[in-house]
């Protein structure tokens, strides 16, 4: 095993720790909630979780953008950058947490009205929103402080980030819920005590590991807001690309929704199938964001090549194997999920699209990855922009003849032109 491949796999594991990780969080407030004995209470955490999900996907860029610049600079080796990255980054997430918070109840009730909840379910969102908007700042700082460490070159210290925050989370819920006998607010404390935890604990590893790197701050407000401009017009880009693909997402579960509980049921299962590949694929890709940024900050062309072709073949290897396993094991894995024959039945019809997905999509997953760390931005808007626009066009022309077969093809034809519209973009624009 080659030097890089090496590099791949030490970064790239314990992100998928990691990944795999996060939806725990949610899994376990909704197994508690599950034996509370009412569905009112299952909804109410579900949509609560869903508000709080599309609200944190769209501050995603405070991850991304934080990471790639971090790693080029890390590859200059101006530490001074790589410390000022981080400053503003936390500056950034703190100044948004804090308009959020002033604007939570105009926030709230937008997102009831879109939800629109049954009256019961709605008492139960209002009492988990209220609780879990205080955790805004903690999990925003947490991803600037996330996308900081893959910067540095480090995923080990997020990965013991994201299972501290499982650990508190499963005692503090379980704790206020069954020993002191609370209700939805129990869930939402043991979750909002569980996103401080986190970012406490980053801010603690931080000075602990780069405590050297403190001298290299600025307490210069004019000198740190001199960067403002370079990093909002890179996140600028991520923001919006965000858009498009929250779009897509929210867009493929309605179409399943109106399409009756059955085809609903089969899109969710058959899309855990790609959760599952993606909880690799995106290790991968953050394996990318450090290596490609921190070769092209270095102007190591060389190496930066040598790493991108490695990232496409340990993907594509990642590709096969689920799409072996899916293929051979496909049906096991979704008697798994459920044992709702009809179902499972229902969803053999439309495996083969999700079996599709691991190698059409790969090159996304990389090519995401290697443009976040060069910071290519543009580049990353426009292949999700016109996927996105593809997207819906193929729906729209194939489904009055299809039906969710359509809706199948218009996401694999999605995730393939967004990783063809990279590859094309940067040997045709940025030359690479």
């Amino acid at each position: 095993m080659s030097n890089t491949d090496r590099q791949i796999i030490r970064l790239a594991l314990p992100s998928i720790v990691s990944n795999i990780t996060v939806p725990l969080l949610g899994l376990v407030d909704l197994a508690i909630v599950g034996h509370m004995g009412h569905a009112s209470y299952i909804g109410a955490i579900a949509v609560g979780s869903m508000i709080f999900n599309v609200m944190y996907w769209l501050f995603g860029f405070l991850r991304m953008g934080t990471s790639g610049l971090t790693s080029q600079a890390l590859g200059r080796r101006d530490l001074s950058q790589t410390v000022k990255w981080l400053q503003l980054s936390l500056m950034v997430s703190m100044s948004i947490a804090l308009l959020l918070l002033l604007a939570q109840y105009p926030l709230r009730w937008i997102a009831l009205q879109f939800m629109h909840p049954t009256i019961e379910v709605a008492q139960g969102v209002y009492t988990y929103y209220n609780i879990c908007i205080w955790g805004v700042p903690a999990m925003l700082g947490l991803y600037s402080m996330t996308g900081w460490f893959i910067g540095m070159q480090n995923t080990r210290l997020p990965m013991c980030v994201a299972i501290l925050q499982n650990i508190v989370n499963i005692f503090m819920s379980l704790f206020l819920v069954y020993g002191c006998g609370m209700k939805v607010e129990g869930v939402a404390l043991g979750t909002l005590i569980a996103q401080w935890s986190g970012f406490l604990l980053s801010l603690l590893l931080a000075l602990r590991y780069y405590r050297r790197l403190v001298v290299y701050g600025t307490r210069n407000l004019h000198k740190l807001l001199s960067s403002l401009n370079r990093f909002f017009s890179v996140n600028r880009d991520i923001f919006f690309r965000t858009l498009c693909l929250v779009a897509v997402n929210l867009f493929f579960t309605a179409a399943g929704t109106w399409q009756g509980d059955l085809v609903l049921s089969v899109n969710t299962l058959l899309m855990t199938l790609f959760t599952l590949t993606s909880f690799v694929m995106d290790g991968l890709a953050y394996a990318g964001e450090a290596l490609a940024g921190r070769y092209y900050g270095a102007h190591n062309h060389k190496a930066f090549q040598h790493t991108n072709h490695r990232l496409l073949v340990w993907g594509f290897r990642v590709a096969c194997f689920f799409t072996l396993l899916f293929i051979i094991g496909g049906k096991p894995l979704l008697q798994v999920l459920t044992n709702d024959t009809c179902v499972i039945e229902a969803a053999m019809d439309y495996l083969p699209w999700a079996v599709a997905i691991p190698l059409i999509g790969v090159s996304a997953f990389i090519y995401d990855g290697i443009f976040i760390g060069i910071t290519a931005t543009k580049g990353m808007l426009l292949s999700t922009a016109l996927a996105a626009v593809l997207f819906f066009v193929v729906w729209l022309t194939l489904f009055p003849i299809w039906g969710n077969h359509a809706l199948w093809m218009a996401l694999l034809i999605y995730l393939g032109m967004r990783g063809l519209v990279l590859a094309i973009y940067m040997k045709l624009c940025l030359k690479l």
